[in-house]
């Protein structure tokens, strides 16, 4: 190892004093086993993996190459909580010390995500994220609020593609903290506030990435229920696509990121003036059909041609009436005949059943003169008698011998 100067008035650049530093560091720190909570993890499209390991008083930088993170047994993430061997170096061209890791094995659950998961159960058991509580954005909002820092590239990106989309709608900022002391607070208040004076007609809530102890503002319970509590309805836009926070669960819809939520909640003006110009010329053209169908309509309705359509209507009307009329009438003479012919018949059968008929063939009823009993058989009468015998006309009477 190089030896330091020990003159008072030796001058040091910048880089031979993070050599000598990176000397001792390395000479001192050759093989050490660190244990700590995963932070800001960034995995390289190259397959090296740059993070941070931190506790709850400090933090160092870590990487681990790609030859070492091929043979991870586990995909890290944030929050987890890993035990590494490695050595200590310097990066000289920032200026800072990190441990290069050859080995890691996880160690346990972090704080923060054991936390969020506690709170996440809480919230769905309560009903927060369910599906049928949540309401559709306005089509076109006149106001957009946005609850974020200020001073932030999110706001930035929000505003630029607002004015690009569509300069009739205005933006409302409502200014808070996203990270550190107090921002869960500010950030619930300023919810509120917008709610209070309804000052908008849809909430933008969030904030650009970071690490996941960054974004713990917004899975504060303070936040989460303020959203939920929310009658304006609220946009989520928490870090990027991979970063999550509670808020996420419990806004109306979500977006990867505060550019896309400023997409999902302002209408392109263009296409809205051309989908109006495309529904007015529909409108126009429906108008115009139905305005010739009814020209068409009145013509029909002249003196000739109504004239035409009542003869129309009725002919077979009357010709309907007049086969009725002879099957009526024909009917009726039908019945009659029929009628008379069984009268006819009646009284044929009358007639020659009457004993006035069977007399005229040369018949004669007699009768006792003084009982008027038809006398059928001789037993009927005696001797001395006196009988009424009646023919076909008058009467003859005669004495039993």
């Amino acid at each position: 190892m190089s030896q330091v100067p020990a003159s008072s008035d030796t001058v040091f650049s910048v880089s031979s004093l993070t050599s000598f530093l990176r000397e001792i560091l390395e000479a001192t720190f050759p093989n050490i086993t660190l244990e700590g909570e995963i932070s800001n993890y960034r995995p390289n499209a190259s397959g090296h993996l740059y993070f941070t390991l931190k506790d709850e008083g400090a933090q160092i930088s870590a990487v681990m190459f790609r030859g070492r993170a091929a043979s991870l047994t586990f995909a890290p993430k944030d929050g987890m909580k890993v035990r590494c061997k490695g050595s200590i170096s310097v990066y000289a061209p920032r200026g800072s010390y990190q441990i290069i890791i050859t080995s890691m094995e996880i160690a346990g659950e972090g704080n923060i995500l054991q936390i969020l998961e506690q709170r996440k159960r809480k919230f769905a058991a309560e009903g927060l994220f369910a599906t049928e509580r949540k309401v559709r954005l306005p089509f076109f909002p006149r106001t957009v609020g946005v609850v974020t820092s200020p001073t932030g590239a999110a706001l930035r990106d929000i505003l630029q593609i607002t004015r690009r989309r569509n300069k009739c709608v205005s933006v409302v900022i409502l200014p808070a903290l996203v990270q550190g002391d107090g921002a869960a607070e500010t950030i619930a208040r300023q919810i509120q506030i917008a709610n209070d004076f309804e000052l908008c007609d849809v909430l933008i809530v969030g904030r650009g990435g970071g690490s996941l102890e960054d974004l713990l503002p917004f899975s504060e319970e303070c936040v989460v229920r303020a959203i939920a509590a929310s009658e304006i309805p609220v946009v989520s836009a928490v870090g990027h696509e991979i970063d999550w926070a509670l808020s996420d669960y419990v806004a109306d819809i979500r977006a990867p990121t505060p550019s896309a939520a400023a997409e999902l909640v302002v209408p392109i003006q263009s296409e809205i003036v051309q989908g109006i110009g495309e529904c007015k010329n529909e409108i126009y053209d429906a108008m115009k059909a139905k305005t010739e169908r009814l020209k068409l309509l009145i013509k029909s309705f002249d003196p000739y041609h109504m004239e035409v359509r009542f003869r129309t209507i009725e002919q077979p009307l009357l010709a309907r009436l007049d086969n009725a009329k002879v099957a009526l009438l024909e009917n009726m003479q039908r019945k009659a005949e029929d009628t008379k012919a069984r009268i006819e018949q009646c009284v044929q059968i009358l007639e020659s059943a009457s004993p006035q008929t069977i007399l005229a063939r040369g018949y004669a009823m007699v009768r006792d003169s003084e009982t008027k009993k038809i006398i059928r058989k001789p037993q009927d009468t005696a001797s001395g008698k006196t009988l009424e015998i009646i023919p076909a006309e008058g009467t003859i009477r005669a004495t039993v011998l």
